[in-house]
């Protein structure tokens, strides 16, 4: 990442939109902003999600419902750079004994949400990459989150949530779908 271009951006935004720069309570927001990007933009240094290890366990997981729920998450609207921000519940069915280590799902997550995107990508992507690495039956992922670009800005309605979802394999399934959606009720 270029912190020095990302600092001469952000002096020039200020000098654009009538701040000055090097006022003294802005003289060190380029270096802060360059900073919080390398954090909030990292999973562009990952062209792939590698975080993660897979148990073997014996035959008798295949084919029950393993939930983990209301990860929170943030990230960045590709088309304003504003925050949107929520939860994600992720549900998947094992088979061949092979499940995923419980602290990795929310490390993928991270990894779907830490790049400027859109929320239909955070849940697709955090959806398809357990499919490919696990290979389970079928995964059910659900996205609830909060947009800055539709609360500060535009239509300015705030508290409003937008809710995405991606289901494959056994969660096409209504009655696997729908114990899914009972576990998060819990």
């Amino acid at each position: 990442m270029d912190h020095e271009l990302i600092e001469a951006s952000v002096r020039n935004i200020f000098k654009a939109i009538g701040e000055d720069p090097d006022r003294p309570g802005i003289q060190e927001t380029p270096k802060r902003v360059a900073n919080m990007y390398e954090e909030i933009f990292s999973s562009l240094q990952q062209p792939k999600f590698e975080a993660y290890k897979l148990f073997e366990t014996d035959d008798s997981i295949n084919g029950e419902l393993i939930t983990v729920a209301d990860i929170p998450f943030y990230s960045m609207c590709e088309h304003h750079l504003l925050p949107f921000f929520g939860t994600v519940s992720v549900g998947y069915i094992p088979q061949n004994g092979q499940v995923i280590g419980l602290s990795k799902i929310p490390r993928l997550v991270d990894y779907a949400a830490k790049r400027p995107t859109l929320q239909e990508a955070v849940t697709s992507t955090i959806g398809q990459t357990l499919m490919d690495i696990l290979e389970p039956s079928g995964v059910g992922v659900i996205v609830k989150a909060r947009h800055m670009c539709v609360e500060m800005r535009g239509v300015n309605k705030s508290n409003s949530v937008t809710k995405t979802s991606f289901y494959r394999g056994t969660f096409k399934e209504q009655a696997v779908r729908q114990e899914f959606l009972d576990t998060l009720k819990q």
